[in-house]
C-alpha cells in the first residue's frame, strides 16, 4: 500500500479518533510515502489526550536509504522494540486506501474503506528520522475480499472503541489488534470520492 486519502481536515479528523487538532494545518488529500500527514500520537498514558502532528509517511530504514512505509514482520527486531514502547505507537488517520486489481495491462485502482466510518485509522508507529518525524502503517495478510482483488496485504484498521488501547496498552494486549478488518464491512470502489 503507497497511496491513501484523508479527505477531512485536521480538525476533523482529529475529532473523529478523539484527539487535539493543535494548529496541523492539514486541509484534506492524497497522501503518499515521503510527503507530510497527519498522525495521532501520545505519550503512552491513558490519562492524557492524545494529539495530531504532521510527519512524513515512511521512517528511517535499518539498512539502505529507502525509507519504509508499512510494517509487516511484528516480531522482527527492528520493530519489535519500538512496538513494546506504546509512546512510539500512533493512529493514521484517513478516509480510503487505494490498491490495485486485475491482471497486467489490465489493473485498475480501487479504493477500499470500511463502510461505517467516514474518517478511520491505521495502526501505526512513528520514530524520529534525521530531518523530520516519520511513521510507518502496519499491515497484516488481506481479508478475502481484499485478497480476490489481488492485495498481497493490508493495513492493519482499527475499530474507534481500539483506539486508546492501541496507543496505551502493553504491547501484548496491543499485538491483539494486528489483525484483518473484515471484509464484509467494507467498501470498495473505482472512485475515490464515492
Amino acid at each position: 500500500m503507497h497511496l491513501y486519502r484523508l479527505d477531512a481536515t485536521a480538525e476533523i479528523a482529529a475529532q473523529a479518533l478523539g484527539a487535539d487538532a493543535g494548529r496541523d494545518p492539514w486541509a484534506g488529500g492524497y497522501v503518499t510515502p515521503g510527503r507530510p500527514a497527519p498522525v495521532v500520537v501520545g505519550d503512552g498514558s491513558a490519562q492524557s489526550r492524545p494529539w495530531l502532528r504532521p510527519k512524513l509517511w515512511g521512517v528511517p530504514p535499518p539498512r539502505g536509504d529507502q525509507p519504509v512505509t508499512t510494517v509487516r514482520n511484528l516480531s522482527s527486531p527492528f520493530w519489535i522494540g519500538t512496538l513494546r514502547h506504546p509512546e512510539l505507537r500512533c493512529l493514521i488517520p484517513a478516509t480510503r486506501f487505494a490498491l490495485w486489481s486485475g491482471t497486467a495491462g489490465a489493473r485498475q485502482q480501487l479504493w477500499a474503506a470500511p463502510a461505517d466510518q467516514t474518517v478511520f485509522a491505521f495502526a501505526g508507529i512513528h520514530r524520529q528520522g534525521e530531518d523530520w518525524p516519520s511513521f510507518a502503517i502496519l499491515t497484516v495478510e488481506p481479508n478475502r475480499l481484499l485478497s480476490h482483488h489481488g492485495a498481497q496485504a493490508m493495513p492493519v484498521i482499527l475499530r474507534p472503541g481500539d483506539y486508546a488501547r492501541w496507543l496505551t496498552a502493553d504491547w501484548r494486549d496491543a499485538a491483539g489488534l494486528a489483525r484483518p478488518f473484515p471484509g464484509q464491512e467494507m467498501t470498495l470502489a473505482e472512485d475515490p470520492m464515492v
